[in-house]
């Protein structure tokens, strides 16, 4: 083949990245901007040019699907030699078993879930959850923290074990002893073997290097220290190394990635070159702003080559039930015949949240697909509960009832996964009760009956169907239509995400969530969410407020591209001088209407009067007296959603003034 033709289609920035010379080089792929196509390329163009012999070429990527689309993709350019693509994990393991074999050891067993050996080790005990003692220690695993360091480290990192620090070595500790003796290894002993054994053994060292001597890894932004580590040990001293990745989407800190390893690798090693990948051809224009908006305009400053689409929309709806049931109707108001349902996604922050709009799309009798997992049906905790009401012979009512009286009374300072363990449960508590509202005899096994009809709405993963997904379960994929659900304080940012590094991650989560979709976008939030049996006020997510005023300019007919996202300083400088208003206004008679206007809305969805309108935003009403609807949405400070929510109440104060 001839090397020239692998750069047919490339823009100057991909054609830099596959043709630069030496190392290491890094990439910025943002998203949809061809970061697999420029990988493969890469590899294929250093092959046909002799710089590369493919028997020595390691591709490391974070799922066996993406290796074997590398694969694939090497194949269609016309490779006949098949270059070494897999896991972290897939690669260390074939890496211990030469090592053993070499050497006359006979292979560990895998130790493929480790619940029940923890379990033993835990105890009967009900106040503590053994998942969360399996993640802390996967937590410790991923960031190489030994037994003896835990205390220090998890102070720092404001960790709360689920049992005492003390205990929680114990068992880290006995976990260990108990492996070594029963001679197993589990996922994370893969890594933490390989870079043992590097180490130790510098001739072995060099000829494992010699072996990989072409380093190509994917979705750099995803590396934890553990992994970092190991690959810092294949590569030794060579330079002959490409990443690529995204910080905007790094979105797995609780599994220990960190985008500083990405970003802050030039600082790292001086002789990095960077090449960013910026031409998006996923999105159009008009979600990008959005996208933008989304990370508050740090990073995120691509250029869209889609042709332009329909302004992206944000609802407010009175409850989840009325927002599930608005976005079923949305979804079959916006399905394109030729692209039949799987052109089309609805995603979330939680799990929890997919049960209502399951149900609103069933009973709209629209086929879904759950992506990244089963939902929250499928969670231990779930079908614990699943299994206790559902017992013939028992008394249901009561047993829901006790199941409920339950989640009336949650542990104080849950942990994550105490949070989302709750929420799973309040969502089957939710289906109990729809349940309950439709069988006048309801019982444990005909309550199993209709959850089979519920569930029975889901299709298998290659039929035509709307994906339901969470936003982490999204990463990767693409959808023309997207609808984004719960964008609400609690959710968006989740509720537990309290440090300048969580925030981050969930406004780059956010993000990932908004680049799938290509043509159309659709948000939306509920006025009012029911937790356990009660329903409660929600307020919007803090992120709207820069999403509407994107779909503002937007709306205006201004140039996508020139949206700029309001500074931070900016932003407070500007409520500092406009948070008071004159006397002369404080006097307009108008204003005055408005403020009291405004009040009795605070009051009634028991929010801070500002979360309403601003009283810069009131003053504003206030001298330019709207008189339609289009003139107030030109006032700042009146987004979308609040034009739908107050346009009309706002136009009849200035009218009757």
């Amino acid at each position: 083949m001839d090397p020239e033709r692998l750069l047919d289609g490339l823009n100057e920035s991909q054609a830099a990245a596959v043709t630069s010379k030496g190392g290491p080089l890094v990439v910025h792929a943002g998203a949809g901007s061809g970061k697999t196509r420029v990988l493969t390329r890469r590899i294929a163009y250093r092959i046909e040019t002799g710089e590369t012999d493919p028997r020595y070429v390691l591709s490391l990527t974070f799922t066996r699907k993406a290796a074997n689309e590398l694969q694939s993709r090497l194949r269609q350019l016309g490779l006949r030699d098949s270059v070494v693509a897999g896991t972290f994990h897939s690669v260390a393991l074939t890496q211990l078993r030469r090592r053993w074999e070499e050497r006359g050891i006979e292979p560990p067993q895998m130790l493929d879930r480790k619940y029940a050996m923890v379990a033993q080790l835990v105890g009967r005990r009900k106040d503590v959850e053994v998942f969360d003692v399996i993640g802390e220690m996967e937590w410790a695993r991923a960031r190489m923290i030994e037994p003896a360091y835990y205390h220090s480290e998890a102070e720092k990192a404001g960790r709360t074990p689920p049992v005492s620090a003390d205990e929680f070595v114990d068992i880290m500790e006995r976990y260990e002893q108990l492996k070594k003796r029963r001679r197993l290894v589990d996922f994370d002993d893969l890594l933490g073997l390989a870079v043992r054994d590097l180490r130790a053994d510098p001739s072995y060292a060099e000829a494992v290097r010699w072996r990989h001597r072409h380093l190509y890894v994917d979705e750099f932004q995803d590396v934890n220290p553990l992994q970092n580590a190991l690959l810092n040990e294949w590569r030794g001293d060579n330079d002959d190394l490409f990443i690529v990745g995204d910080p905007n989407q790094a979105i797995y800190g609780w599994n220990g990635a960190n985008p500083f390893l990405i970003t802050d690798f030039p600082q790292r090693e001086p002789k990095t070159t960077v090449v960013h990948l910026n031409d998006n051809y996923r999105s159009s224009a008009q979600i990008l702003t959005l996208a933008k908006a989304a990370l508050a305009g740090k990073g995120g400053d691509l250029v869209p080559h889609r042709s332009d689409g329909p302004v992206p929309t944000v609802t407010a709806y009175e409850n989840e039930t009325a927002e599930a049931q608005g976005i079923a109707a949305a979804v079959r108001r916006t399905q394109d015949p030729s692209e039949g349902w799987n052109g089309q996604a609805v995603l979330v922050r939680t799990n929890a949240q997919l049960v209502p709009i399951e149900q609103a799309l069933a009973a709209a009798g629209i086929p879904v697909r759950m992506r990244g997992g089963k939902g929250p049906l499928a969670t231990p905790e779930v079908k614990e509960v699943v299994r206790r009401i559902g017992r013939p012979g028992i008394d249901f009512v009561q047993a829901v009832e006790t199941f409920a009286s339950e989640l009336d009374d949650p542990p104080e300072d849950m942990t994550p996964n105490e949070a989302e363990r709750q929420s799973n449960r309040q969502a089957l508590l939710r289906l109990v009760r729809d349940y309950i509202a439709v069988d006048p005899r309801p019982s444990g096994p005909d309550f199993l009956a209709w959850l089979a009809t519920v569930q029975a709405n889901e299709v298998h993963r290659d039929a035509d169907a709307v994906d339901l997904s969470t936003f982490h379960g999204a990463k990767g994929l693409e959808w023309p239509v997207v609808h984004i659900a719960g964008l609400e304080q609690g959710f968006v940012p989740i509720s537990y995400a309290e440090t300048g590094a969580q925030l981050a991650e969930e406004r780059r989560l956010l993000y990932v969530a908004v680049t799938r979709a290509e043509r159309e976008l659709h948000l939306s939030f509920a006025e009012e969410r029911t937790f356990r049996t009660k329903p409660a006020s929600r307020r919007p997510s803090p992120y709207l407020g820069e999403i509407e005023r994107a779909i503002e300019h937007l709306r205006r007919g201004l140039d996508p591209t020139k949206f700029k996202v309001m500074a931070k300083e900016a932003r407070k400088a500007l409520g500092k001088t406009k948070a008071k208003p004159s006397d002369a206004d404080k006097d307009d008679p108008i204003f005055i209407e408005l403020r009291s206007w405004r009040h009795a809305q605070s009051k009634a969805h028991d929010v801070p009067a500002y979360v309403v309108l601003n009283d810069a935003t009131l003053v504003a009403i206030a001298k330019k007296k709207p008189a339609t609807r289009g003139q107030l949405a030109g006032i700042s400070g009146i987004g979308p959603t609040k034009l739908d929510k107050y346009g009309d109440a706002i136009l009849k104060i200035v009218q009757d003034a």
